[in-house]
């Protein structure tokens, strides 16, 4: 299939050519096809990165894996990973929750071509000359049609639903063959041996730079884009067509009171409750600068704020692709998100700093855990979330109760105001079945038992019960804010592969409980749940 924009690369890469060909076609009628085809599209275009310049990887390295890696973003421009950030965030979301955002199939597509564009200067297989400019494709008409043709333009609707469907089944089956290419082409290639040769890096990253310079790359509108769409991803009213303010978010918002020559100064988002309060504050820096850099400017925003609302606001601050999160008003330190938080889970992090109570103080339900070394527990836990930290590790001999342990400290935080939802993980069945049987013993508090509970009721609960594949298949449901508490049972084993992903995309905070803590260089329980000196919140093994 021939393209207005890709053929430049069909001599080299013709697979690639085709893809981008597929997206370009899909763009207008079909964007969630052309989403996927555009992730299949940035996966590959990635691959030929690490085959032609023999860059190292390990074996079975998930994308987000490759675009992280120290080899690849030593050579690679941060304006182009955050491009292929962007078409791997909507192309998952498109795949996995066929979700995304009005416009951003077009917009993509374009980013794809400047991909494509940057791939054949930095492989040195074309010069500027052979570069052509991004040609958008032409748009169906049929919106345009007469009311005349209203039944013609319904049977052709329904022709191509059912063509999209199939589309749709055929670009997932490709995401799915690319991805299981690319992991076998990454065991073939076993080049997590070989060392990294420096002068090799500096010429890879000359060739970047230098194709880099030749491409207009429009860093601030991809930052924007991928603030944009996180934010719609999460349920933000956010007009991703024309960037104007809505009743949630506000753009560009003036605040007085800042360093500058007039006091004034220009917050890039304000994300607002319905009662005009403003829930969070979010500074955006370039896509090249660490987002610590907006670390004082955001500060000094929710300042302002919070002097004209008397509330104040979240801060968020962000380069586009790395986001944190630093709610100083309830004392804790800046740390890292996988994305922003959606507006239920802003409110109720500000109504916690009010409705908070000491949890040091709130009684022990000593008649679900009242053996003394379980209060001991308990009462070490606790003293370590309230001097802020947001990890804690529990080493408790099997038999002697850790899941009582961890239903006490559910409801004393539940009861102090410092947990809404919390989720339970294990690695089995069984032991899924035995935790929500406590659970439901025990509390009163709606429970849903992830793969046996009604679907209906998910949104209800508030203790979920769960294998750490039953979550995983199901956690881009929720906001990374949604849970509060996330309690890691037999925490030795399953969480240092890929399930570990649950606690790098919920911001909660976290205990694990475990009879046998592992030390070892990739895996480390004590490192995992953020244990100074190797020693537990609480050991007792009796």
């Amino acid at each position: 299939m021939e393209s207005q924009n890709f053929e430049h690369l069909r001599p080299y890469w013709p697979e690639l050519a085709g893809l981008g060909a597929h997206a370009e076609r899909y763009v207008d009628d079909d964007p969630q096809s052309a989403l996927i085809k555009l992730r299949c599209f940035a996966e590959k275009l990635v691959g030929i990165v690490y085959r032609e310049w023999q860059l190292p990887t390990l074996p079975n390295e998930k994308f987000i894996d490759r675009l992280e890696n120290h080899a690849f973003t030593a050579v690679v421009d941060r304006a182009i990973i955050d491009k292929l950030h962007a078409i791997r965030k909507e192309g998952n979301k498109a795949a996995h929750e066929g979700k995304f955002g009005k416009g951003s199939s077009l917009w993509l597509l374009k980013e794809a071509h400047i991909l494509g564009s940057w791939l054949l200067l930095s492989l040195q297989e074309g010069t500027k000359a052979d570069l052509k400019p991004f040609v958008e494709p032409a748009k169906s008409n049929l919106r345009d049609a007469s009311a005349k043709q209203v039944a013609k333009e319904n049977k052709t609707l329904q022709l191509r639903l059912v063509d999209h469907e199939a589309r749709l089944a055929q670009a997932l089956a490709e995401l799915e063959t690319a991805q299981a290419a690319e992991l076998e082409a990454q065991r073939e290639a076993v080049r997590f041996t070989r060392k990294v040769d420096a002068a090799a890096t500096a010429q890879h990253r000359q060739a970047s730079d230098a194709a880099r310079n030749n491409l207009e790359l429009n860093e601030a509108q991809t930052r924007r884009r991928l603030i944009d769409t996180e934010l719609h991803s999460r349920g933000w009213d956010i007009d991703l067509v024309r960037g104007e303010n809505t009743e949630q978010v506000s753009l560009e918002e003036e605040v007085d009171g800042q360093p500058t020559a007039t006091g004034i100064g220009y917050c890039d988002y304000v994300l607002w409750d319905a009662n005009g309060l403003p829930l969070a504050v979010i500074e955006a820096k370039r896509t090249r600068e660490n987002a610590e850099k907006g670390r004082q400017q955001a500060k000094l925003y929710a300042d302002s704020l919070e002097k004209k609302y008397t509330q104040r606001p979240v801060i968020f601050y962000t380069n586009g692709h790395d986001i944190t999160i630093w709610d100083d008003a309830q004392g804790f330190a800046p740390r890292k998100l996988y994305g922003f938080y959606s507006k239920d889970s802003l409110q109720y992090l500000v109504r916690q700093r009010s409705a908070c109570k000491d949890l040091n103080a709130t009684p022990i339900a000593t008649e679900i855990a009242g053996r003394s070394y379980q209060i001991e527990a308990i009462t070490r836990v606790s003293e370590r979330f309230s001097d802020k930290h947001r990890k804690a590790l529990l080493v408790q001999a099997t038999g002697t109760g850790k899941t009582r342990v961890a239903i006490a400290l559910t409801k004393r935080m539940i009861d102090a105001g410092w947990a809404k939802r919390v989720l339970f993980l294990c690695d089995r069945k069984e032991l899924r079945k035995q935790a929500g049987k406590a659970y439901n013993e025990f509390l009163s508090e709606p429970l849903y038992v992830v793969g046996k509970s009604n679907k209906a009721d998910k949104k209800k609960a508030r203790i979920y019960v769960s294998t750490y594949p039953g979550m995983m298949s199901i956690m881009e449901e929720f906001d990374p804010g949604y849970f509060d508490l996330i309690i890691a049972d037999e925490s030795h084993r399953s969480i240092y592969n890929v399930f570990g992903d649950l606690f790098k995309y919920f911001d909660a905070m976290q205990l694990g409980l475990t009879a046998t803590p592992v030390e070892m260089i990739s895996r480390s329980t004590s490192r995992l749940f953020g244990c100074d000196y190797k020693l537990p919140t609480a050991n007792y093994p009796l």
